[in-house]
């Protein structure tokens, strides 16, 4: 899950290495690491030394009688990165290639199959692959756990450690085994690695309706919302009757694109805003003053459980101002903020240093977006494994304030009359044929539902 401000110096020098393995006695080694007794009352500051000094027995006791020999460097990358995800599902420690595989990854390219995936109890679960990659192909699904990369167990390594088995060179065969909810035998996928061109923005014109896909919050993500809307209503001569934004598995991104694309819907209002640690840090954007692109077109915003973060920003953005309505059902519920802090060379940290609310002052961490109507995919949901939703990861954040109850929002009579569920007979979904998507087929109805309500109340 990617919701990041890259280039957060807020750490600078990775001297604390060696000052681990150097420090003659506990005094030393904790105020190589920047903790000042002046910070901390003596109680706090006496069990810091106590805990530093029991580290830096372990570490040397590892050192000298570990059956095979083991670099300081591995055994502080490991430290490190058992302090940072022991805290949240979010946080961790990048070595210097995955901090510049991450930089890569917020370009729109880089090299790999093409999923998002998060760690949960051990094991590395699927939260959504990417369109068009070698994944998305393959058939892998939101809940889909990968057991083992290329004969390998997955199973207790960390999440970059996970990640980085799943990339190589281009071309590169890999294979992976795959645990799904209610398949008894484990799928045996063989993928072949490619560079990923993440296309974040793809659009169709239905009828007089316009569908823009999101995928993903990369830094063109913007750009290429702006220049689908341009190319839809060309296609419709003028005459666009609404818009449909398809947030499902959307992992999410780049936060100011979040912001981006929330404004270019928006003419007033508050978009998001940040409360961290300490007041100081708190942040709000606001709409720019008639910066609707559409004129008030009506807008449907489609999410299932997949849609994570960024995208949630954008869906909560617009239901609180009251400017769409979302179809679908529950989003992820990832409602905090991760600061990407360069070390100098060092690698980076990612780092959870705030929780986001939405413009009515709800924290969405653990609970998500609730649509204003509920449709889901097909008939019989498949279940998932534990870990399809933030709540149900480990160690997660709680939601920080009491949440005020979500805005109320007329939705057209029509509306109400949108089935749940798809017909006995409907067609199982495939991607590739648009009259199959139930949500996407509701999402239009709704639509066309709030252009008849819009001109009614205007007569």
């Amino acid at each position: 899950m990617k919701f990041t401000r890259v280039g957060a110096a807020l750490l600078a020098g990775a001297g604390f290495v060696g000052g681990v393995v150097a420090a003659p006695g506990c005094m030393a080694l904790s105020q190589q690491l920047g903790i000042q007794p002046a910070a901390a009352r003596p109680a706090d500051q006496a069990q810091t030394d106590r805990m530093l000094a029991l580290f830096n027995t372990v570490l040397r006791r590892v050192r000298a009688d570990y059956v095979d020999p083991v670099s300081n460097r591995t055994l502080i990358v490991n430290a490190l990165n058992g302090m940072l995800t022991g805290l949240d599902p979010h946080s961790a420690f990048m070595t210097e290639q995955q901090w510049r595989e991450m930089q890569s990854e917020t370009t729109g390219q880089f090299g790999g199959i093409g999923l998002d995936v998060t760690e949960n109890a051990g094991v590395l679960q699927v939260i959504s692959p990417i369109d068009g990659t070698p994944a998305s192909r393959a058939g892998i699904r939101p809940g889909d756990l990968i057991t083992a990369v290329d004969g390998k167990s997955v199973e207790g390594l960390s999440l970059d450690d996970a990640v980085a088995a799943l990339r190589g060179p281009p071309n590169s065969h890999l294979n992976l085994v795959i645990k799904r909810q209610g398949v008894d035998e484990p799928i045996v996928l063989a993928l072949t690695r490619q560079i990923i061109h993440i296309e974040t923005v793809k659009s169709q014109l239905m009828g007089d309706i316009g569908v823009i896909r999101i995928s993903e919050f990369t830094e063109q993500t913007n750009h290429n919302v702006r220049a689908a809307v341009k190319k839809l209503r060309a296609e419709a001569n003028g005459h666009l009757a609404g818009l449909i934004l398809d947030l499902r598995n959307d992992p999410g991104g780049l936060l100011d694109q979040a912001i981006a694309v929330s404004d270019d819907f928006l003419d007033h209002g508050i978009i998001v805003s940040t409360h961290g640690r300490h007041p100081s840090d708190d942040e709000a954007w606001a709409a720019k003053p008639g910066g609707d692109m559409v004129g008030n077109l009506p807008v449907v915003i489609l999410t299932n459980n997949g849609t994570a973060s960024a995208a949630e920003i954008v869906a909560a953005a617009l239901q609180d101002n009251h400017r769409a309505l979302v179809l679908g059902t529950q989003s992820f519920g990832k409602g905090s903020v991760q600061t990407l802090i360069p070390l100098n060379g060092a690698g980076a940290i990612r780092l959870t240093t705030a929780r986001y609310y939405t413009p009515s002052g709800r924290s969405i961490q653990g609970e998500g977006i609730t649509p204003n109507v509920v449709v889901q995919e097909s008939r019989k949901p498949e279940p998932h494994f534990g870990g399809e939703r933030e709540a149900e990861l480990h160690h997660i954040l709680t939601g920080g304030t009491p949440e005020p109850p979500p805005p109320a929002i007329d939705v057209p009579e029509a509306a109400r009359q949108i089935p749940k569920l798809p017909p006995p007979n409907w067609p199982a979904l495939d991607p590739n044929k648009p009259e199959t998507d139930f949500q996407l087929q509701q999402g239009l109805v709704l639509v066309r539902a709030m252009g008849a309500s819009t001109r009614s109340a205007s007569r």
